[in-house]
């Protein structure tokens, strides 16, 4: 790898971040560009392709040489964005991010809104600052590091997408139609992954993957006065209660099929042991728990395997139950369950989705009349094992720049890009990495970037596709 001045390259990122990438990336926190799911008429609005035209600006400002952008839009499909930058030298390294935003969401604090940039010290307040309008950035600057510093680098292309919020559900078109212009990429960088804390550079190693549906238990044309049916025509809701302990033991939360489980290796409780021993107990304590209320699985590295290498299952809503004030005695026609199932890498999520199908609909009890719709079945991702001195690289710089050695990651939500990305370059080594640590609060109200974090995490990834080169 070439020699590497940290220190320059850094006080470089600090100077590019402050003069303009954090101006522009204000500005585009002030674009409303809602996901296609949050906004069908996303076309029409044309926020979407806003933010393209924005980001194509700024790069526009860039000394970069080599660069050429295209926009690519598939007929009824959200636009992608492709950026190439010639390679100085051999290999070829693909970059991951999305423009696309989640709704704006209550609840912001006073002077703060989803659509007006705030600079809080060391925050960037706004919806899509750190979910994920950074990314672009932070790898377009990591690849102009090394051209400013006479550092050579692979040819880089950038692939930035509009409905990743969505589920991705338009890449795979875009994934066939712009195979060629992708290449066949050694490695590929996403910088849409999270952070345990500020003070390291975290690697995402692995998340789990989902499937989710509504479970429908119906036991009556109309609803009956209770007194009149109530132990008659039987109970939706407890029927449909019945039905879920057939997925899942109410007592320990243990998911009983043994399908969506895989097994756990030595190594993966070694890293758990790992990520525990950096974090401590902000494995539990960083989770808004009421007073009084344990984890599910006690230990903080149980915890933690808990929450990524085993399955989990939350029922997210319910339908056929009027709100408490409007809730008379009587005996309701159906009982609906919005069931979301996390389910480890390594389980074929549309295998998991119909396995739960099999298990919810057999033998239902009293004749009830039972259905489960799927409704999303996406896979987990793991990370191929990283050679060892690329690990090396990984933890120099993490050292050099954040002053503590880099901690691998493991996540909980699901990524259904990574699972795509994987699929299609199952040959590529992954970097699945980001600034979206405690506080960071995407999706919800006062989403917010971690200004020096992301600093750092530039002059890492600058370091890393350095080095590439040996």
């Amino acid at each position: 790898m070439a020699a590497i001045d940290y220190a320059q390259i850094h006080a470089w990122v600090e100077k590019q971040w402050e003069e303009h990438a954090l101006p522009s990336l204000s500005e585009f926190i002030e674009i409303p560009a809602l996901s296609p799911a949050f906004d069908p008429d996303w076309a029409e609005n044309g926020y979407l392709d806003a933010t393209i035209d924005h980001f194509v600006s700024w790069l526009g400002t860039l000394p970069m040489q080599g660069m050429a952008c295209s926009v690519h839009r598939l007929q009824g499909r959200t636009p992608v964005l492709i950026v190439q930058v010639e390679g100085t030298a051999e290999g070829e390294v693909l970059f991951y991010s999305h423009l696309d935003k989640q709704p704006p969401f209550t609840g912001w604090s006073e002077g703060k809104g989803p659509w007006i940039p705030v600079r809080e010290d060391p925050w960037l307040f706004g919806r899509g600052s750190v979910d994920d309008g950074y990314g672009g950035y932070l790898s377009v600057l990591s690849i102009l590091a090394l051209q400013q510093h006479n550092i050579p680098h692979p040819k880089a292309t950038f692939l930035i997408e509009t409905c990743e919020e969505s589920g991705s559900f338009d890449l795979p078109a875009y994934l066939d139609e712009l195979s060629d212009l992708l290449g066949t990429p050694n490695l590929v960088v996403v910088m849409d992954s999270g952070a345990g804390d500020y003070e390291r550079l975290w690697v995402t190693t692995s998340l789990r993957g989902l499937v989710g549906g509504t479970l429908r238990v119906g036991v009556s044309k109309e609803g009956v006065h209770s007194g009149m049916a109530g132990g008659i025509i039987p109970s939706s809701f407890r029927i449909a209660r019945s039905l879920v302990s057939r997925i899942e033991d109410e007592e320990t939360g243990q998911v009983l099929l043994p399908e969506l489980s895989v097994d756990i290796s030595e190594e993966l409780r070694g890293e758990a042991d790992g990520i525990a021993n950096v974090l401590g107990n902000k494995v539990w304590t960083d989770l808004p728990a009421l007073e009084g209320v344990e984890p599910q699985t006690p230990g903080l590295s149980e915890i933690i395997l808990s929450g990524n290498w085993r399955p989990s299952l939350s029922v997210t809503g319910a339908d056929g139950m009027p709100a408490l004030k409007d809730a008379g005695n009587v005996l309701r026609t159906h009982t609906s369950l919005k069931l979301s199932m996390r389910i480890p890498p390594g389980v074929e999520s549309e295998h998991a989705s119909e396995m739960m199908r099999t298990i919810l609909e057999k033998d239902a009890p009293h004749g009830a009349h039972v259905s489960f719709e799927a409704d999303a079945a996406a896979n987990g991702f793991a990370a191929p094992p990283m050679v060892p001195s690329f690990r090396n690289v990984l933890n120099e710089a993490s050292l050099a720049t954040f002053g503590n050695p880099m901690q691998v990651f493991f996540e909980g939500g699901t990524i259904p890009f990574l699972a795509m990305m994987q699929e299609k370059y199952p040959k590529a080594d992954f970097l699945v990495t980001g600034s979206l640590g405690p506080g960071g609060n995407a999706h919800g109200p006062d989403e917010k970037l971690h200004i020096p974090a992301t600093k750092s995490v530039t002059t890492c990834l600058s370091a890393a596709i350095a080095a590439l080169n040996d």
